[in-house]
C-alpha cells in the first residue's frame, strides 16, 4: 500500500493530501530512508513523522485498505512520540 493512503486509512494523518505533502517535504522517513508518497508500506515498517515541534515513530503491525476509525490504532503500534 502507497505511504500517503497507509497514513490516511490509519488515521495516522487525518487527509491523503496532508500525507502526502509531508512526504514531499521529506518530513516522513521509512526505516530511516527520506520517502516518497508512493513509498510501498509493509508489515514491520518503522515510519517516521516530524512535526514542527515532535517526532512521531510508529511501526506497521498490518496494512488494510479500509478499517474503522476504532480499529484503525491496532495497525500501528507507537515506538515513540516525543
Amino acid at each position: 500500500m502507497r505511504l500517503d493512503k497507509y497514513l490516511k486509512v490509519s488515521h495516522i494523518i487525518k487527509r491523503r493530501s496532508l500525507a502526502k505533502d509531508a512526504a514531499d517535504k521529506e518530513r516522513i522517513a521509512v526505516n530511516g530512508k527520506s520517502a516518497k508518497p508512493s513509498t510501498d508500506v509493509k508489515v514491520g515498517d518503522v515510519i517516521e513523522i516530524k512535526y514542527a515541534s515532535k517526532v512521531l515513530k510508529v511501526k506497521v503491525l498490518s496494512v488494510n485498505e479500509y478499517t474503522s476509525k476504532a480499529e484503525s490504532s491496532s495497525m500501528y503500534e507507537v515506538i515513540c512520540n516525543e
